[in-house]
């Protein structure tokens, strides 16, 4: 069939009819159908072509069995759930969602669903004060109104701050108006191109080069119940390993293997907590995959031991390419079983990259994906346990990916315009499934660059070959906010800055930030500076110490964090827009990028190069982390931000369960000590904990405990523990910071508080012959400790 170049509306409707929950329409140029796939779901499919598409990489779930209400007139179509509306106007067919009570949550301007050839677009009516969130790793502000962008998974090394596209798209945005927020996920994994205003006031849009124009409209009375609904229709991740959590270094490249081992040592001389070791393309056989180099690595099995007698994992480059090169056993081996992506004649398409000339696996094949997982079998017979996806957006010398390349894409046969943004998704998918199963029970560590909706099921996110100066240091802070704003909870940047050299004072200040984020690794580039937390000076040392030992120590809140996270999809790094997404000041160039670390920690990202800052502390009370000094909320405030002073503060209310300063997350302790922080505001929180490296949680297999702060009753109660594992914590530390009262109950007996001086850090050292070091603080606290096996545990005062 051939199309006019001119734009062709959706037209009027012609005919509907319904069966259950699935409504369906022909129209003059098309037809659509709508599905609802829950009381706040709706599956809007509209094409000119003879069948709907049914396949999706990421959507995973089922429509739910609800009743709907549906009434029609000559004019209109309306459909109801118990949440709220479609209305379906007939003569043009435009829909528009609405709140119970008719209030506008998002409607199609005039111009509706129209194509220009085969590129289809959706046209979104601007509201009033309309606010755009998520998208992805996008660069630009929080609030994407007045821009635009594509999605079209790039090799985008050295970026800056306007870069478009990036190494993974997530067609899913959030729009907040009016005290009312959506969602809109885009599921067309073509070239897609989103517009929130960009010169023009009428419209916001989203549209695809080719296929169909099928999106899911989620309705949600608050963000975090959006990215609630999101994550239920793309999945959510499964737990990772705990050693995931803690502090990766990696390099560009480190070798020898004397040199790794030698990098290991000194982690542990100078007491740096760390528990990952990363090695770059160097450890290969002319960067070749599935091989070691048999000069600089030329006994990985001893080099592996010795990591883990020191209490180390190694986590180990991946990349898709593999060579042409006869007598390769994976070349000769992905000949023989032809899991190579083609040319539509029939030759297999190579592409050059580091080894040379590569062929490209199929990972969209269920047959290349069985065979790429057992490559790695290898790998984890020495012990390698973390696996890092790097060069699958496909990156290859010339970045122009020939758009004729064949992929199987699950048997429906497609080109390169539809699978290039899945490929790195699916090489992720490959490789978690693959080493899971090889694993035996353990739980891989997985890491991608590129990736698509749903990518959060296989892997982490790292945001790519980012660049060492403060403006990089922040956007890096956005594009992990943006990515738990779509969906993907575990996620982070390259610490330092990966391309150039990062200052003494820009180091600091990005482990500070860094150690309070999702996925925690420093990494730089061959041919520059040493970039290890002794690389910069003493005093830098002293910083990064601190903070990483701050890390470890908030390591049992954290990792109920990522429990929520597998729950739920909210992340851990959560963006003020979550919280708070009808409050200007969020949006504000000055503090877009604060966030709060989980529900209770409040980070304030600023330059290495400012001394002072303004920070918003949103409505409530807020302590400063390093004196306890209470601020009151919903204003600005101007703080010092020395570089060893990186402005964080706690909720007033809040409870933090922290242990004490460990070295690896293999270290145990029996002592769990909770932060309790006094307010007017009552607060929750779910301490989980399981064995951190199998999947035995999944049948139970933990100890998960509510902890209740009551502020009208002045109560703090520890309810009984759920799960079938023993909880490791013996005993139990309670900390009070802003307790007026010496005197409490424990569970109506008296017991007497002792009070102390308290600090998360450890003295500075005297760096400076003239200046004494300003410490990074003490306060003066409260202490009890308590019986923490004890099935019940209310203390109040």
């Amino acid at each position: 069939m051939t199309h006019s170049t001119t734009s062709q509306r959706l037209g009027n409707v012609t005919s509907f009819k319904n069966e259950g929950a699935v409504f369906c329409a022909d129209t003059t140029h098309g037809k659509f159908r709508i599905t609802v796939y829950s009381e706040s779901i709706f599956r809007i499919a509209i094409t000119r072509q003879t069948d709907f598409e049914s396949f999706s990489y990421s959507v995973v779930a089922d429509p739910e069995t609800i009743k709907t209400d549906c009434q029609e007139s000559a004019e209109q179509i309306t459909i109801k759930t118990k949440a709220c509306r479609l209305i379906i106007d007939k003569n043009p067919a435009r829909f528009s969602f609405q709140t119970l009570d008719g209030n506008i949550i998002n409607e199609d301007d005039s111009l509706g669903v129209s194509w220009i050839g085969e590129q289809v677009t959706a046209y979104k009516k601007l509201q009033p004060g309309e606010r755009f969130l998520g998208l992805g790793e996008k660069t630009g502000n929080l609030d994407r109104r007045g821009t635009a962008y594509q999605n079209w998974n790039t090799d985008a090394y050295g970026y800056n701050t306007g870069t478009d596209p990036l190494y993974a798209s997530i067609p899913f945005y959030m729009g907040a108006h009016n005290g009312l927020c959506y969602g809109i996920f885009f599921d067309n994994t073509h070239k897609t191109f989103f517009n929130f205003g960009a010169s023009n006031q009428r419209f916001s849009s989203f549209a695809a080069d080719a296929g169909e124009m099928n999106y899911y409209f989620i309705y949600g009375s608050t963000v975090a119940e959006i990215l609630q609904h999101y994550t239920h229709l793309t999945g959510r991740m499964e737990l990772p390993p705990l050693w995931g959590l803690g502090y990766q270094q990696c390099r560009y490249s480190y070798y020898p293997d004397k040199e790794v081992l030698n990098l290991a040592r000194t982690f542990r001389e100078k007491e740096i907590p760390a528990d990952a070791i990363v090695l770059d393309i160097h450890y290969m056989d002319q960067y070749k995959i599935f091989t070691w180099d048999k000069k600089k690595f030329a006994q990985p099995q001893e080099m592996l031991d010795s990591l883990k007698k020191s209490g180390f994992h190694v986590v180990i480059m991946c990349d898709p390419g593999i060579k042409t090169e006869p007598g390769y056993e994976p070349y000769d081996d992905g000949l023989k079983n032809d899991v190579f992506l083609k040319y539509p004649d029939g030759e297999n398409y190579s592409g050059q990259v580091w080894p040379g000339w590569c062929c490209f696996p199929d990972f969209t094949n269920p047959k290349t994906r069985a065979w790429w997982a057992e490559k790695f079998k290898a790998y984890v017979e020495l012990g390698v346990d973390g696996f890092w996806n790097d060069m699958n957006e496909i990156a290859t010398w010339g970045q122009s990916l020939p758009e004729n390349i064949e992929f199987d894409f699950e048997g429906n046969k497609a080109t390169s315009r539809k699978g290039r943004n899945v490929y790195g998704m699916q090489m992720a998918r490959s490789t978690y499934e693959g080493t899971k199963k090889l694993l035996e029970g353990k739980r891989p560590f997985n890491l991608t660059r590129s990736g698509f909706a749903g990518i959060q099921r296989y892997a982490a996110i790292w945001t790519g070959d980012n660049g060492s100066y403060d403006e990089h240091m922040l956007l890096g802070v956005r594009l992990v906010n943006s990515l738990g704003l779509s969906g993907v909870a575990y996620a982070g940047y390259d610490t330092g800055g990966f391309v150039g050299d990062a200052t003494p004072k820009l180091f600091a200040r990005w482990i500070s930030i860094a150690s309070l984020s999702p996925f925690f690794r420093t990494h730089s580039m061959i041919n520059s500076r040493d970039s290890e937390p002794w690389s910069y000076g003493e005093e830098v040392e002293m910083i990064s110490r601190n903070y990483i030992r701050l890390r470890y120590q908030l390591l049992p809140y954290i990792y109920s964090l990522f429990y929520e996270a597998a729950q739920t999809g909210m992340p851990i790094q959560r963006s003020l827009a979550i919280e708070y997404p009808h409050e200007p000041l969020v949006y504000n160039s000055n503090y877009q990028h604060e966030y709060l670390f989980g529900p209770n920690i409040l980070v304030a990202p600023v330059e290495s190069t400012k001394e002072l800052t303004k920070v918003f502390l949103p409505a409530g009370e807020w302590y400063y982390l390093y004196s306890g000094k209470m601020y009151t909320g919903d204003r600005e405030i101007l703080i010092e931000c020395p570089t060893h002073k990186l402005p964080v503060f706690v909720k007033a209310g809040a409870v933090l369960p922290m242990q004490k300063a460990i070295m690896t997350t293999a270290e145990k302790t029996n002592e769990l000590i909770l932060h309790v922080y006094a307010g007017k505001v009552s607060s929750e929180f779910t301490l989980y904990t399981d064995d951190g490296e199998t999947f035995k949680y999944e049948q139970s297999e933990f100890s998960k405990r509510k902890i209740e702060y009551r502020s009208n009753q002045n109560q703090l109660i520890l309810h009984k523990s759920e799960g079938l594992m023993q909880s490791p914590y013996e005993k139990i530390r309670l900390v009070f910071h802003g307790l007026a009262s010496a005197h409490i109950l424990v569970n109506q007996q008296q017991k007497n508080l002792i009070q102390t001086n308290h600090s998360y850090f450890l003295p500075m050292e005297k760096f400076d012959p003239f200046f004494e070091p300003e410490n990074l603080g003490e306060e003066v606290v409260q202490t009890l400790q308590l019986d923490y096996t004890a099935h019940h545990i209310e203390v109040s005062w």
